[in-house]
């Protein structure tokens, strides 16, 4: 079971924001008027702008759901969820995501590895200086404070942006307080279906607000971290790169490729689906080695690695990955033009 601490919306009104929502009337969609209420002198934490398109976003007790034709496609989960003990404390990452089908394509706090969230962007190493905070990865000493939601709205997608704060019981200002280290901007756009698949864009973006703070992978050779997907790993399961079959490497990444496909009959009724992630080009140290299991972990393009990078309190570090999810298995020539079509797109 898991656990969440409060009601989402409860908290949010009685705290004071401004919420603007799309409610069911009937068999239609339509917009309600805003609560107008602030959280003291904070900028809004939640705004909503355009006309709902083809994807449209409700809210949920703890987050957001993303729906095409009224068919769910992910849950962006913003309050913290854990165990039922308070371990492996999480929020600001999606689960459950669905194929085009229905069929749920993500895992959340499996029994082999509980940390593993659905799709996620964690990293094991934190320092600032010579002190190592915590440890991201594994929801460890660290939180992310979501201070703000933005849902833009357009015919063909709707994107969330989010600002969330990198805070740790270990890094506290002089009240005894905790202070945020670093400042995360994420956009996860879902795009409407065509050709049977649909495209999810997320973009995260990362600026220190500390001086000396480093980032990296897991300390061993395997040097995992950084966007993930925790997918289950039925045994017909195919991982296709560009070049043919991806193998694990269980004590280092699997070579570098620009994207890798995942294909299986995940759900009951025998269909053949898949999932493929793809790294932007613009991405520091494409393409990246692959943390790639068929068994009891995640999916992982690595980045950086072993050893840890310095964040900039002037520009921020941003990453971007694509989420693609089709029907039937591996094509090499469908796998291709899904991108150069991501690669065209995102400069």
């Amino acid at each position: 079971m898991h656990y969440r601490p409060n009601s989402w919306l409860t908290q949010r009104i009685a705290r004071g924001l401004v919420i603007a929502w799309m409610v069911v009337l009937g068999s239609a969609r339509t917009w309600v008027p805003a609560v107008d209420i602030k959280l003291n002198d904070d900028p809004q934490l939640f705004d909503m702008s355009g006309k709902p398109g083809r994807v449209v976003v409700e809210p949920v007790n703890g987050g957001l759901r993303f729906l095409e034709d009224d068919q769910e496609v992910l849950t962006y989960n913003r309050d913290p969820i854990s165990q039922p003990d308070g371990r492996y404390k999480r929020g600001h990452y999606v689960h459950p995501l669905y194929d085009l089908d229905g069929v749920r394509m993500t895992d959340d706090m499996p029994k082999d590895h509980r940390h593993q969230r659905g799709v996620f962007w964690a990293w094991t190493q934190l320092w600032i200086g010579n002190k190592r905070i915590g440890n991201p990865w594994e929801q460890k000493e660290m939180a992310w404070d979501v201070t703000a939601m933005k849902i833009v709205s357009e015919p063909e997608s709707a994107t969330l942006y989010t600002t969330a704060l990198w805070k740790s019981p270990l890094w506290l200002n002089d009240k005894g307080h905790e202070k945020a280290i670093i400042k995360e901007s994420t956009a996860i756009r879902v795009h409407a279906s065509a050709a049977d698949a649909r495209e999810i864009d997320f973009e995260i973006s990362l600026l220190a607000l500390a001086s000396e703070v480093r980032l990296g992978g897991s300390m061993n050779t395997k040097g995992y971290g950084g966007f993930s997907v925790r997918i289950p790993l039925p045994n017909d399961l195919k991982i296709v790169g560009p070049t043919g079959t991806v193998e694990q490497d269980g004590k280092r990444p699997s070579p570098p490729h620009p994207w890798v496909d995942y294909s299986a009959v995940f759900g009951k009724d025998g269909k053949t689906s898949g999932l493929m992630i793809l790294c932007h080009p613009g991405n520091p140290g494409f393409p990246h080695g692959w943390t790639i299991r068929r068994s009891a972990s995640c999916q992982n393009p690595v980045y950086p690695g072993q050893k840890p990078v310095a964040l900039s309190t002037e520009k921020p570090l941003v990453l971007r990955y694509r989420i693609v999810l089709h029907r039937d298995g591996y094509d090499a020539v469908r796998m291709k033009k899904f991108f150069e079509g991501y690669k065209g797109e995102v400069k």
